[in-house]
């Protein structure tokens, strides 16, 4: 394989191993384990909301009576206990790590729940990255899964790739924020998908707006959104718009956001309910 290998053999002139006899990098899950669906969360910058919008995609289908987990994957930076309010430890035996329940049942799975101090930092170089994620997926006893969401770490790195090519991600959604950047983050986001061949569910744009408490009209504090017209670049849908809402920030710091009411992202669940099923 080239070192230049960009993974896209129909774009490539190369005659090298891959290509001839192409290789599967996919782990296998733990025995104990039946993951029906796996929906990456991703971002092509950080501070947009990604693991937000993980925890309400999760709670959302939690709702509707389905089995549902989360793998963050986002191991420097780990968001998912907080905003569910864990603090307990994983626990392991012979058979494997055992995944921390939400109060709703929420199966987690993060680098925060195996750490002594939640605030201990994760100074890892990245093929020990790599390697923890994949453990997430194939140590983990997860048990009977309807929907798995991975909380990817942002950017397009070797976090990001590692789940690509480990995981039988069934698509993504790429959560934004309405800044004139979102264009360029966005299609480097979309482009790596591509490459990966990985669907791209939609978008998601976060911080999209502020209520007004008085007269009720939308503020955008940003300024104008961008997001539809990102969209209809790459021909995807726009899957929901969150506001700022004190209340969902406040939600997360004291880990209640199952709690949270609103149905913002109810059009990106009813997406990710339809998708075929995928043979274990």
């Amino acid at each position: 394989m080239s070192e230049n290998c960009t993974h896209d053999c129909s774009s490539c002139g190369e005659n090298c191993p891959s290509r001839q006899q192409p290789q599967s990098f996919l782990e296998k899950t733990n025995d104990l384990s039946h993951v029906k669906k796996v929906i990456g969360v991703v971002s092509g910058k950080g501070g947009v909301g990604k693991s937000l919008v993980t925890s309400l995609l999760a709670t959302t289908l939690r709702r509707r009576e389905n089995q549902v987990a989360v793998l963050d994957a986002d191991i420097t930076g780990p968001s998912i206990p907080k905003c569910f309010g864990m603090k307990q430890r994983a626990l392991s035996d012979e058979n494997g790590i055992y995944p921390v329940e939400t109060k709703t049942g929420i199966k987690v799975m993060s680098i925060n729940l195996l750490l002594e101090e939640e605030t201990s930092p994760v100074v890892w170089r990245g093929p020990v990255i790599a390697g923890a994620i994949k453990q997430f997926w194939t140590d983990v006893i997860w048990g009977n899964v309807d929907y798995m969401f991975v909380d990817m770490p942002p950017g397009t790195g070797d976090a990001p790739l590692t789940v690509f090519q480990s995981l039988p991600v069934d698509g993504i959604l790429i959560v934004t924020s309405p800044q004139e950047l979102v264009g360029m983050i966005v299609s480097k986001a979309v482009e790596m998908a591509k490459m990966m061949n990985v669907p791209v569910l939609g978008l998601v744009e976060n911080m999209s707006y502020v209520t007004c408490p008085d007269c009720g009209r939308e503020i955008h504090v940003f300024g104008e959104s961008h997001i539809d017209e990102v969209a209809a670049k790459y021909a995807l849908p726009v899957l929901g718009k969150l506001p700022m809402e004190p209340k969902l920030a406040a939600a997360c710091d004291r880990g209640a956001i199952e709690l949270f009411e609103g149905g913002w992202l109810d059009g990106a669940a009813d997406l990710i309910k339809s998708l075929p099923q995928r043979e274990l």
